[in-house]
């Protein structure tokens, strides 16, 4: 499950504190098989509680944006890719705009 969908998010199995404590065998149970489960308290969404395997996920390091670009650089031949400048032709708005009130 990737919980970076945030319509995923929205859609969750959800429990109060007190039911929590009441299920957290079955409920980890569940969070183990499928799911994310969203902790509630005075019916306003306060924790989730996901797999070991998603928080790993999630904790894990990310990449930089720079790091990720450089990278491609080194895998992908752009030469073979013909990303000359036909290929952005057209696509820039050459309008000048409205003119400036003042």
């Amino acid at each position: 499950m990737n919980l970076k969908d945030s319509a995923l998010v929205n859609h969750l199995p959800s429990y109060s504190l007190a039911e929590a404590r009441d299920h957290l065998t079955a409920i980890v149970r569940d969070v183990e098989m499928m799911t994310a489960v969203e902790l509630t308290r005075r019916g306003k969404p306060v924790a989730v509680i996901v797999s070991i395997d998603e928080y790993r996920r999630l904790s894990a390091p990310t990449e930089s944006f720079s790091a990720a670009v450089a990278r491609f650089r080194e895998e992908v031949n752009l030469d073979e890719l013909d990303l000359g400048p036909k290929l952005f032709a057209g696509i820039r708005d050459t309008d000048p705009g409205r003119e400036p009130p003042w």
